[in-house]
């Protein structure tokens, strides 16, 4: 198959990766451990761990989570917390055990997260206590038997622990009354684990490291089987790709503000850097841009993955250009579509550009990135990584020609095992030649720079998070007054796009305010409808499915 991409490379990059490199995520993680002992590894809250310090602590978990809790190897655990101390530990702790790792949004409504757990069949979950009470009411309909609680200093210093978890549950009133009978602290976790034998657990690039949860294509939320053998391609494409722009092993400084719960942050800041021996800034509340840009003065940061409204936000906030952006070496963004505007403001206040990548949850999820030595924005995806091909296909799966536009599809050792538990998904979604149908519009130039152009599903991208008209409409469809719900995507300068509900009444005292706060109780912030329109009949096809392309011309 040709393959122009690969004339486009950048020098030093490499056509092909070994996947055989690293036999798991656990040994990538172990080396990096070892090699990098002495160098910090995470920071937050002023508190900073170094690579032997998690070493030692995530063997600690591993041992508790095999030896005390009686887990065994490929049982799942959620780990439901925002960006913390305590969120490598877990991670590395559980995939050292040989747990399957499920990530977890900490601000899932009651029903939401009671589908991920019993889709999963999680057997134990990691929780921050400010969201316990959402685990409290859903635990006993699930396979829940092992349930952790931190609190967001657990891993700080005294008395700024103390101080931190007083301010979380006193002032700021984030803790709301849980009951949750035999749950185990995280401190006493670690602490009773460091009394127990140590575990390794024998990984192989078949054994399941994430069930990373999206859409995929339709309706609700499913697991992407990630493998040990995904996840290790992904890191050594990511890495090879971006050591070339002149980046110091041991030396480099990320800023990880999205949460390490999506997988943008997780493959790309926690995992990739961390094979670099990097120091990951974990920002907890970057919606706090105020604290935000105090936090960035702290440190003469070298790199920075983002959303294009992250970077829009910060620019945006008072003395956000006058920070130190001498060392900063490579920005990324990816999640949603980078904007032109956005791009060459950054590079104006920073003086490097923002470099656009692309990927979905079911590649692990980097496919393509633009090269490092890129100067301005381009108005492209990039080109497809190491040991991965794009394919631009029509509507009977033939490949087309070089300009032509049609569903971009992804070929690599980063795609997925396949949704868990979801057979017709996967085969609808992973043809039988390998590739995935991502679903989106591209065209290819003569260059193999790819562009989106449209998308084939009727997805919703609000700040980088898939939302899916399915869901949304199955919500509102509860409500009795309603008689048929559309939902759309439309732009927001803010957040890329927002979602919008087009309602049919069937009882003529129902209300927008009454759609918003049901909507309030059983969806994500992110999820929940910013516009509510009220319409006699929706639009429809002869067979009753809902056009919503006639709904966005209401």
């Amino acid at each position: 198959m040709d393959k122009p991409w690969l004339n486009s490379y950048q020098e030093g990059v490499p056509a092909e990766i070994d996947v055989n490199e690293h036999a798991s995520v656990v040994e990538i993680f172990t080396d990096a451990c070892a090699k990098y002992a002495n160098n910090p590894a995470f920071t937050n809250f002023g508190k900073t761990i170094s690579y032997a310090e998690l070493d030692k602590y995530t063997n600690q978990f591993a041992s508790w989570l095999i030896h005390e809790a009686g887990l065994q190897k490929g049982d799942r655990i959620a780990i439901m917390m925002p960006n913390l101390l305590q969120y490598p530990v877990a991670v590395f702790g559980a995939l050292r055990a040989g747990l399957v790792v499920v990530n977890t949004n900490p601000l899932y409504t009651d029903r939401e997260l009671e589908h991920q757990l019993k889709d999963s069949g999680a057997k134990a979950i990691v929780v921050v206590e400010a969201f316990a009470s959402t685990l409290a009411d859903v635990v006993s309909n699930t396979n829940v038997e092992v349930v952790i609680t931190t609190r967001f200093g657990d891993m700080l210093s005294f008395p700024k622990s103390l101080l931190l978890n007083f301010v979380i549950k006193h002032v700021k009133k984030m803790v709301k009354p849980y009951s949750l009978p035999g749950s185990h602290s995280f401190k006493d976790v670690l602490s009773k684990g460091a009394g127990l034998p140590k575990v390794s657990a024998e990984m192989t690039h078949d054994d399941i490291a994430f069930l990373q949860y999206t859409g995929g294509t339709t309706g609700v939320a499913k697991g992407a089987m990630l493998t040990h053998g995904n996840m290790v391609a992904n890191i050594l494409q990511a890495y090879y790709w971006i050591i070339v722009d002149d980046l110091d092993e041991g030396k480099e400084i990320i800023i990880t503000a999205l949460p390490l719960y999506h997988i943008f942050a997780l493959t790309a800041n926690c995992l990739t850097f961390m094979k670099l021996g990097a120091l990951n800034v974990l920002i907890t509340n970057p919606r706090d841009m105020p604290g935000f840009v105090k936090e960035l003065k702290k440190f003469r940061f070298t790199a920075f993955t983002g959303v294009n409204t992250l970077f829009n936000a910060l620019m945006n906030t008072d003395g956000f250009k006058d920070l130190d952006f001498s060392g900063l070496k490579m920005t990324l963004g990816g999640g949603m579509a980078v904007q032109k505007a956005v791009a060459d403001r950054w590079n104006e206040v920073t003086g490097t550009p923002l470099i656009e990548a692309y990927g979905l949850t079911e590649t692990s999820p980097a496919a393509c990135i633009n090269p490092m030595s890129l100067k301005e924005y381009n108005d492209s995806i990039g080109l497809p990584i190491s040991s991965t091909e794009g394919s631009i296909r029509g509507e009977n799966n033939e490949p087309l020609p070089i300009g032509e536009a049609g569903e971009l599809c992804i070929r690599g050792p980063q795609v997925m095992a396949g949704y868990w538990e979801r057979p017709e998904a996967t085969e609808s979604t992973i043809d039988s030649d390998g590739w995935l149908h991502t679903g989106d519009v591209a065209v290819m130039n003569e260059q193999g720079f790819f562009k989106i152009v449209d998308r084939l599903k009727d997805m919703i991208l609000v700040s980088g998070f898939n939302v899916y008209p399915n869901e949304i409409e199955g919500v509102i469809a509860m409500m009795p007054e309603v008689l048929e719900v559309g939902a759309i995507g439309i732009p927001d300068e803010h957040s890329g796009e927002v979602v919008k509900v087009v309602i049919a009444k069937k009882d003529e005292s129902l209300t927008e305010a009454a759609v918003l706060a049901h909507c309030k109780e059983n969806l994500t912030g992110y999820k929940r409808p910013k516009i509510v329109q009220f319409v006699d009949e929706l639009p429809k096809t002869n067979v009753g499915k809902i056009l919503r392309r006639e709904l966005r011309e209401l």
